[in-house]
């Protein structure tokens, strides 16, 4: 180091989340909301209601923008971070980057800005991601390795995510088709019940979308929901994926679109804009699994994340995990003694119900735990969690600020 040189002692900073949207959820398809709706205006859509609901941010101040998408071409390609942020008007300071982890493209975003944060080259940023599986199907355009079939390295139904939740199964016959559709069901239940007392539609951003001889609509709700679903009505579902299988379309996610976006910045920056704190950033995780069951991918995730943060799995108070699959989320239940009815899961519903528009999820299970935290300051740290296509998984735990030992309270060189 030169003599002229001053040397910076850099510490660790808190990391918040101050805010986070997305756009309703739509089927995907040409009968869907979105049909004829680019992807890259969804995701203008998140950027720009985040500004609008945290009017003391100055949109110079955002350090960075990180969008993720499974499919990065066409409408959701071209560095959409950079052109989202373009779109969305923020000034041409402000540089934006993609991201790609499948299903966890939204939680990857999050948790590579929040280091950055962390680390002081950031103090604010967005996070999200957007997928429109409408205009660009699951796999659409891919082309593997020859070398994965050739030497065998994955088995070829890996690459079908259906194929490897009947896999889970099969490692799980404890997990029936019965309880998988008791559980969806409730999955169900559980989003009409959220609806009906307005706990989804105050982070929903309205989007209007146009069709054809159809004319202009306005999307306030999200359009998979199926309220009043039985376990008889998912009984007679047929199993695609495998004959007299156990995975049908009514236990699993559905194809979709749609975009969230989060705002996130140290602790000291959003006391100095005077920005709200819904969670603290405690510990995250990804872990590998066999590809060919997928599936499990959140467990050694959440082992790993709970390792690094000093809990165990009951000093968790509230669940959030994607249900890419209801096999899925019952294979990490049982793995960590909890019941399928446990209160603590999943308390607004999930993918299921809602849809899984695949690297936009992450942040709509992180804003649904943002607003149970609001509304329960009883617990103290909760957990977003979900597996990932091609054998990951991916967990982050946080602290919610509204309870009485909120570790955030204190100094940031004594946490």
């Amino acid at each position: 180091m030169s003599p002229n040189s001053t040397a910076v002692r850099r510490e660790v900073r808190n990391v918040v989340f101050v805010d986070g949207v997305r756009t309703p959820f739509g089927k995907a398809g040409d009968k869907g909301i979105y049909a004829g709706t680019r992807a890259d205006d969804l995701i203008v859509k998140c950027i720009r209601d985040l500004l609008r609901r945290n009017p003391s941010l100055p949109p110079e101040r955002i350090d960075d923008v990180a969008i993720a998408a499974t499919t990065q071409t066409g409408d959701q390609g071209l560095t959409i971070g950079r052109t989202a942020a373009l779109l969305a008007g923020l000034p041409r300071t402000v540089p934006g980057f993609a991201i790609d982890r499948m299903c966890a493209g939204a939680m990857t975003a999050v948790t590579t800005t929040a280091s950055g944060i962390a680390f002081g080259a950031y103090d604010v940023v967005i996070a999200g991601g957007v997928e429109h599986m409408g205009n660009h199907p699951m796999g659409a355009g891919t082309d593997p390795n020859p070398r994965f079939m050739s030497e065998k390295l994955v088995d070829p139904a890996a690459l079908n995510m259906g194929n490897t939740a009947e896999n889970l199964h099969d490692r799980f016959p404890a997990i029936t088709k019965d309880r998988t559709d008791a559980y969806a069901a409730a999955s169900q239940e559980k989003l009409a019940a959220a609806y009906e007392s307005g706990q989804i539609q105050p982070d929903l951003v309205p989007v209007a979308s146009r069709k054809p001889g159809a004319g202009w609509r306005l999307n306030t709700v999200d359009e998979p929901p199926r309220p009043g679903t039985t376990v008889e009505d998912l009984a007679g579902l047929r199993t695609p994926f495998r004959s007299h299988g156990r995975v049908t379309a009514g236990n699993a996610a559905g194809l979709n679109d749609g975009a969230t976006a989060a705002l996130l910045a140290s602790s000291d920056t959003a006391a100095e804009l005077g920005l709200p704190v819904k969670m603290r950033l405690v510990a995250y995780a990804f872990a590998g699994v066999e590809p060919e069951v997928m599936g499990i991918g959140p467990v050694p995730a959440t082992e790993k994340a709970l390792r690094q943060a000093g809990l165990s799995i009951d000093d968790i108070g509230l669940f959030e995990i994607n249900e890419a699959f209801a096999v899925q989320v019952l294979s990490f239940l049982d793995h960590f003694g909890i019941a399928d009815d446990d209160a603590r899961v999943n308390r607004y519903g999930g993918a299921i119900a809602v849809g899984h528009p695949l690297a936009s999820s992450g942040v709509r299970l992180m804003t649904q735990l943002a607003r149970q935290f609001e509304e329960d300051p009883s617990v103290r740290h909760g957990m977003t969690t979900m597996c990932i296509g091609l054998g990951m998984g991916a967990t982050v735990i946080w602290e919610n600020p509204h309870h009485p030992d909120y570790s955030g309270n204190v100094p940031e060189d004594a946490v």
